[in-house]
């Protein structure tokens, strides 16, 4: 991926209109990453503002993937900057980010296909959240997903392909994260999900605030 301003096309838009692109959550300055001796990102520079939500675009093996990966931590980056809310965090782990507020559903998705749907999201449950527990915590997330309610008992790897996409975001959101990071959340998906959890998003993003970067 070769973007020397990718975030920096179109204005960014919140509850109440236009936001500012100083108030910009999440800043990329020359980024560079790739697999040992192979050259992926090539310079990527972007900025995403608080609540925007951004969609990139491109071909199979242009980078998108790697990008959110590097912005995650979970692929180094061996050049550039990534600032979070004004703060550099390019050599946190990946963990530190999650603390930080990083929400991240990869592609194909990553629950646990051996735990039911309740322990995937007891699993992700943090108690920096303001749940009283983990329990309220999934109270919380099923009344946003209200499709999980009859599934919370069944193992994940029985779930159709659009409820564990469902179940892949519930679960990085029962985090409350700041930043959600999708990677191809609609792939192989049926329109009638893909609208569902569209709605719910919209609706987390209006009532929480939720910046959101999607490939």
């Amino acid at each position: 991926m070769n973007a020397p301003a990718t975030g920096n096309g179109s204005p960014a838009s919140g509850p109440d209109g236009p936001v500012a692109r100083g108030d910009a959550i999440l800043s990329v300055q020359g980024l560079r990453a790739g697999y040992g001796d192979i050259p992926v990102l090539r310079g990527v520079s972007m900025d995403l503002a608080e609540n925007e939500v951004l969609g990139l675009l491109g071909h199979n093996g242009m980078g998108k993937s790697t990008l959110l990966k590097t912005l995650m931590g979970l692929l180094p980056a061996t050049g550039g900057q990534i600032s979070f809310e004004g703060a550099p965090i390019t050599r946190l782990p990946t963990w530190r980010r999650s603390r930080l507020g990083f929400g991240y559903v990869p592609q194909g998705r990553g629950i646990f296909p051996s735990l039911t749907v309740r322990e995937n999201l007891h699993f992700a449950w943090s108690e920096e959240t303001g749940d009283s527990s983990p329990e309220a915590g999934i109270d919380r997330i099923v009344a946003d997903f209200p499709r999980l309610a009859p599934l919370l008992d069944r193992q994940g790897g029985v779930l159709s392909g659009g409820e564990q996409q469902i179940l892949a975001v519930a679960r990085c959101l029962i985090a409350d994260p700041v930043l959600f990071l999708l990677d191809e959340p609609t792939e192989g998906i049926q329109p009638s999900i893909i609208e569902e959890m569209a709605e719910t998003l919209v609706s987390i993003r209006a009532s929480r605030g939720l910046t959101l970067l999607l490939v």
